[in-house]
């Protein structure tokens, strides 16, 4: 099987088993191209970012202006906080080098003389490791001022790591810079896009941890290999983080296209005591439910999802079983966004808290149906009304969940609910009553 991201190969970390498999050879392939010949190779091989949008990588190098005199930043983000998600630190402490090396790849090939990384702050154990290696790997020659004697030609870059303080708004590229700035993490408006007016509004360039970390392969096998490599349209392998309800939860670096019940099934273990699957989540928290009786068939790359009705995010999959409580797990999922909401915008400050709301009143025993509606509502007028995605990713779990698991929670609400009535005059006070014959006056008496 192959594994391009996390190699079976025992003792990684150390620069010298690295390097004795064939590390660091690809940064030295790399300078004898130009930086246009690295992003064409890199376009053509069909790359996708590994952080959520599937956006093309060699697209999006491409956007890095050339006639610019200013700075030019590299931030590569292992933030990592999206619920689900635990595949980047992976490579923080396996592979770390790969990474290192496809950092200084990129930033050749967008003529960046400084990289950041940005690792999620609560990654105490990965970013020790992840130090480490970087240490090594200056000490070497192969980082740094250095480069040009170890490596010939005239190029070099740094790279530093910069540990977050555990926002998960920090996620969002524009607050990542905000953060590297030593600003509050606020969402910018866009446009201008980073490689107008990054960091310090200089041109900048983001990927995710395991995007940069694909590049050494593709410049050492060619973009033809990478391109034959799973589905066509998302070639590749990708990581996916398997957890909740499978007898062996963990990271399986498997190829695009791979059917999600065999990711389930064959490669996790099946569900502990061969319970029916009621729920499954394949791509992080904050991407559109699947039902478990509409699983057959379903492939594990970007656009079978999105036929499917949800989306690859960070490749996060999170298993649910037929016992499994759906209002408890939508508003234990709400709370996150609602406490990560960075309060900039109206609709996700607001929002998220109704909707926190009025999910822990359903689970009270005091929700109706028409709860069950406004809570859709309210989720349709935050999703494309933010600066940022976080608002799209509070609102797609309650409204898909709902939707596609109204039966369940309908059950979860009633006809009849006690309603404490303030004006006594009318005898309603905590009387058992048809919501549709409950008038109530505001008048005090």
């Amino acid at each position: 099987m192959l594994k391009i991201v996390l190699p079976e190969i025992p003792n990684l970390t150390d620069i010298d088993v690295y390097t004795g498999h064939n590390g660091y050879s690809a940064i030295r392939s790399a300078l004898q191209k130009s930086p246009d010949e690295i992003i064409d190779e890199v376009k053509k091989s069909g790359l996708r970012g590994r952080g959520g949008a599937c956006f093309f990588t060699g697209l999006k190098w491409s956007f890095m202006p050339k006639s610019n005199d200013k700075p030019k930043y590299l931030c590569v983000n292992g933030d990592e906080s999206e619920p689900g998600s635990f595949k980047d630190r992976q490579i923080f402490e396996f592979n770390p080098h790969q990474l290192i090396e496809g950092i200084l790849i990129t930033c050749y090939a967008i003529q960046a003389k400084v990289a950041y990384i940005y690792i999620r702050g609560e990654y105490h154990k990965w970013i020790k490791l992840l130090q480490k290696a970087l240490d090594d790997a200056y000490a070497k020659g192969l980082v740094g001022e250095k480069m040009p004697d170890t490596l010939g030609g005239n190029f070099f870059c740094d790279i530093y790591l910069h540990k977050g303080a555990g926002a998960y708004i920090c996620g969002e590229e524009s607050s990542l810079m905000n953060s590297i700035e030593g600003k509050r993490a606020y969402p910018r408006v866009k446009p201008p896009f980073p490689a107008q007016n990054g960091l310090w509004g200089n041109p900048t360039t983001i990927n995710n941890v395991e995007t940069i970390t694909n590049i050494p392969a593709i410049i050492n096998n060619g973009w033809e290999w990478f391109s034959k490599i799973g589905e066509p349209k998302h070639p590749g392998t990708l990581l996916f983080g398997v957890s909740g309800h499978v007898n062996k939860p963990g990271v399986y670096e498997l190829s695009t296209g791979v059917l999600l019940t065999d990711l389930i099934y064959k490669y996790s273990g099946g569900v502990p005591g061969d319970k029916k699957i009621k729920c499954v989540i394949p791509g992080g928290s904050s991407m559109p439910p699947l039902r478990g009786d509409q699983l057959e068939g379903v492939k594990m790359d970007a656009e079978s999802l999105k036929a499917a009705g949800s989306a690859i995010g960070t490749g996060g999959v999170m298993v649910m079983d037929e016992d499994t409580d759906l209002v408890k797990v939508l508003a234990r999922i709400t709370k996150f966004y609602y406490h990560e909401s960075c309060g900039q915008c109206t609709p996700c400050r607001e929002g998220t808290g109704w909707m926190l709301k009025t999910l822990n009143r359903i689970i009270r025993g005091q929700g109706t149906s028409n709860d069950l509606d406004l809570l859709i509502n309210v989720a349709n007028n935050i999703e494309g009304n933010t600066i940022c995605a976080l608002g799209d990713a509070a609102a797609w779990p309650v409204k898909f969940m709902i939707q596609r698991f109204r039966d369940e929670f309908e059950k979860a609400v009633q006809r009849e609910i006690v309603i404490p009535v303030a004006n006594k005059v009318h005898s309603l006070r905590n009387s058992k009553v048809p919501l549709a014959n409950i008038e109530i006056s505001n008048t005090e008496n």
